[in-house]
């Protein structure tokens, strides 16, 4: 999947980010950096991190197996898929958003 798909599906879901109340961004390594702002009402993607709660590294491949659901976010962290720097609460509450 290219970033132009993962945000065009990031965007589709930025309603589910209503009332998150964190920044979180998502490191893709050479695919980019895309960041949701769940501070904002309605929810923005912004290509700055900011000041981001967490943030959850991982491959292109697996954002999108991620948001498809056919990637478990706690046995991606638990097999090194997923990297988490910052809040773990706050990754948690973004993986069962991303999971819905």
């Amino acid at each position: 999947m290219s970033q132009e798909n993962i945000l065009r599906t990031l965007k589709s879901r930025l309603n589910d980010f209503a009332g998150f109340g964190y920044r979180v961004a998502f490191d893709m390594g050479d695919d980019g950096i895309v960041a949701v702002d769940g501070t904002q009402h309605p929810p923005v993607l912004e290509d700055e991190t900011g000041e981001p709660a967490c943030i959850i590294r991982l491959s292109a491949d697996n954002m999108e197996k991620l948001m498809a659901g056919g990637l478990n976010p706690m046995m991606a962290y638990t097999l090194g898929k997923l990297k988490i720097e910052g809040s773990m609460g706050v990754a948690m509450k973004v993986a069962s958003l991303l999971e819905e």
